[in-house]
């Protein structure tokens, strides 16, 4: 693997990107191909029974139980993002699923799982 070369990089969030390793939620990122390429420290965190680390480089969709996998399959597929919100363990989170991009070509999919409150203010910024 050349440095040089950025499609044949292990990790996305390395150096360049120093706040996804300790940020609050779960980041997980793959490539095209639903290869694992990066986990930040909750994702590598919440996924240790599974592995943790270790799933980098493994097949994202073996991650998944049906109906999600093909669910997911379908989302990269077209490349649509997928948002919505959960309970699980008594807490409420957002899921954030969304293509990325690497120099204006598809380069995967990340997933991202963010604890949100019961009650949240929200604001309507187009009020005037």
């Amino acid at each position: 693997m050349k440095s040089g070369n950025r499609t044949a990089r292990k990790k996305v969030a390395g150096p360049e990107h120093p706040w996804v390793k300790e940020f609050p939620g779960t980041v997980s990122v793959c490539d095209k191909d639903g290869v694992i390429i990066d986990l930040n420290d909750a994702a590598i965190r919440q996924f240790a029974e599974k592995g943790g680390a270790k799933l980098i480089g493994s097949c994202i969709f073996d991650c998944h139980p049906e109906p999600a996998r093909s669910k997911f399959k379908e989302l990269m597929k077209s490349r649509r993002q997928n948002i919505y919100t959960i309970q699980k363990d008594g807490r409420r989170k957002l899921v954030f699923q969304t293509p990325w991009y690497l120099e204006g070509e598809y380069a995967g999919y990340l997933d991202m799982t963010v604890e949100i409150p019961w009650e949240m203010p929200h604001y309507n910024r187009d009020q005037k």
